[in-house]
């Protein structure tokens, strides 16, 4: 038996095909919820609308400090996995309850399988850079979305077997895209024509004033009006500088709360333009059904592929008008996207199950 364990949006979003595939294909697995995002639409509702079955186990992780939360993770996890002795552990990212999944198994002599394995942003600041980093380090079975993510992985020694997969999101844009065109209702409260799609929610950003000051006058500052779902956290952090209200009174910004993934799958597909530090985001974009450009705001990114490709640029964070500039002289390539994704053909999850079902008994004597 295989345990699959999720507990943010992107995992959920971003294991929704590897678990449909493996029912599918009869692998023999369960599926363990760990509830790191405690708002109903970061991760519940997203289980809902794709069509999860009912969670074997539910592990409360809940919100904190990296430390307790990432403490309280490997603690729930040990004793699910001590208790269940499965055959391996699958994880999808970089979350805190990523890393507490592969330090709790592999202490207990458990193989990891880690999904999405070999992105590097090299910004030490992301937390995220170092969970994936010691998670692919310490796993049996590494799913590359990308050749350039096998080679990093190559380059760095790991000791696992490397598979180049695809990636996940892109089967659930595809999969998805026309049951949220159908189901959401989201462009019936947008009050622009023409818009574009803001979502911010790095640390690294919102955490930091100066940085959120930036970005708040580049969502002003935008050449288009903005639609700006609110996560919870920028929330806070705009409430607690007094920001808000600078966007609350503007006539370009829409702000909305969280929202959930089929409304963002149309938002997507409906805007002009993406700006965003989402990694997801990033990746979704390139879907063949969506295909935007993504003003990326950040310094840095892991997900290097949508740039080569045509379809983002890292924007930075730190010069308001850089950054307007940039957006000016860029708004041509929102227009002329090449057609090839960067991340496959949508079939990444049945070949993650396909290489799960293989390995499933040779990983339980390949332990790191």
């Amino acid at each position: 038996m295989i345990i699959t364990v999720v507990g943010t949006r992107p995992e959920i979003i971003k294991m929704a095909s590897v678990i449909e595939a493996c029912r599918k294909l009869d692998v023999d697995y369960s599926l363990a919820y760990a509830k790191q995002h405690y708002d109903w639409n970061m991760s519940a509702q997203f289980m809902k609308d794709l069509g999860y079955p009912k969670p074997d186990y539910v592990v409360d992780v809940g919100s904190g400090t990296h430390s307790s939360q990432t403490s309280a993770a490997m603690m729930g996890l040990e004793k699910l996995v001590a208790r269940t002795r499965p055959d391996a552990v699958v994880v999808e990212g970089d979350t805190n309850t990523v890393l507490a999944s592969a330090l709790a198994s592999v202490k207990l002599h458990v193989p990891v399988c880690h999904v999405e394995a070999g992105l590097r942003s090299y910004d030490l600041r992301m937390p995220e850079e170092h969970n994936r980093r010691l998670v692919d380090h310490v796993s049996s079975l590494l799913f590359a979305p990308t050749s350039h993510a096998a080679s990093v992985l190559r380059n760095e020694k790991v000791w696992g077997r490397i598979r180049v997969s695809g990636n996940t999101v892109i089967d659930a844009c595809l999969r998805f895209m026309d049951q949220a065109l159908a189901e959401s209702e989201i462009l019936g409260r947008v009050r622009f024509r023409v818009f574009a799609l803001a979502t911010l929610h790095r640390s690294e950003n919102v955490d930091n004033l100066s940085t959120l000051r930036t970005l708040v006058g580049v969502l002003l500052g935008c050449p288009i009006p903005v639609v700006f779902p609110v996560h919870p956290r920028t929330m806070i952090a705009l409430r607690n500088t007094g920001l808000m209200r600078k966007l609350e009174v503007s006539k370009k910004i829409q702000l909305l709360p969280p929202i959930g993934y089929f409304d963002l799958l149309v938002l997507m597909k409906e805007c002009e333009f993406i700006l965003t530090d989402s990694g997801g985001i990033q990746e979704e974009a390139t879907s063949p059904n969506i295909r935007k450009f993504v003003f990326v705001l950040r310094e840095r990114t892991e997900r290097p592929e949508g740039v080569r490709a045509g379809f983002a640029k890292v924007v930075g964070t730190r010069d308001c008008g850089s950054i307007l500039r940039s957006l000016e002289l860029s708004l041509k390539a929102c227009r002329t996207l090449r057609r090839e994704c960067p991340y496959g053909d949508g079939n990444a999850g049945f070949e993650i199950a396909k290489a799960l079902r293989s390995h499933q008994f040779k990983l339980k004597r390949h332990v790191i």
